[in-house]
């Protein structure tokens, strides 16, 4: 696995966070990788099961096959209101950076609606776009953006390894800008950080399953 050199000055702080999800519930979390960036390094690591709240804990077939986990991996784990709180002291205010973030955010939301604990205040950038308006490539799925700032051979849809692969976008990005913050990223690549928002209502449970067919399975990020 090779790693991009950031080529940047020590203010490049940020945590990039990808969560995996048990079924089409955004509350069903399952598990979370999360990587802390400070000076456009990696600094710290962390990743868990997580135990969905009733009612969003089926883990359907489609969802396994893509990341591997089943039911019995999270028996054990702590829930998304016990867990909830350690993501936010590792994040300790960072902008939270994701691959598709509209996704990720929506699980952070997702998961605060369905157990009633007040979200905290966070602001997210989506290393998607930013991977858009600074490469040009056929597909801007992670494995491949990663590939193009540096960044091969992690296992994808591996939480822990997805979240770093997410973090070296977002560092070479930077490089290749010449930026030195997430802020000053967003603007010269006109990627808004935007607030992450609480759910007005609570969300709904799984729906059933897509029948699977034996075709590939193409995954959005």
């Amino acid at each position: 696995m090779s790693v991009p050199r950031a080529t940047i000055g020590g203010v490049l702080n940020f945590t990039a966070i990808d969560f995996e999800t048990a079924n089409n519930s955004p509350a069903s979390a399952c598990s979370v990788g999360l990587v802390k960036v400070r000076g456009g390094r990696v600094v710290e690591r962390a990743s868990w099961f997580i135990r969905p709240p009733a009612g969003h804990d089926a883990f359907l077939e489609w969802n396994t096959r893509i990341h591997g986990i089943v039911e019995t991996d999270v028996t054990h784990a702590k829930s998304w209101e016990q867990q909830y709180p350690d993501l936010v002291a590792f994040a300790d205010g960072d902008v939270l950076v994701a691959h598709n973030a509209r996704f990720d955010m929506g699980v952070i939301a997702g998961g605060c609606a369905a157990t009633g604990i007040e979200i905290g205040e966070h602001h997210s950038m989506c290393s998607l776009q930013v991977a858009r308006k600074t490469y040009t490539l056929d597909s801007y799925r992670l494995p491949v953006a990663a590939q193009a700032a540096g960044f091969s051979g992690f296992q994808h849809h591996d939480a822990a390894a997805d979240a770093e692969a997410c973090a070296a976008i977002v560092v070479h990005a930077a490089g290749f800008h010449g930026v030195p913050t997430v802020e000053a990223l967003g603007a010269v690549t006109r990627v808004t950080i935007n607030p992450v928002r609480a759910r007005v209502e609570k969300p709904r449970s799984a729906t059933p399953q897509p029948r699977l067919s034996r075709r590939p399975m193409v995954f959005s990020d």
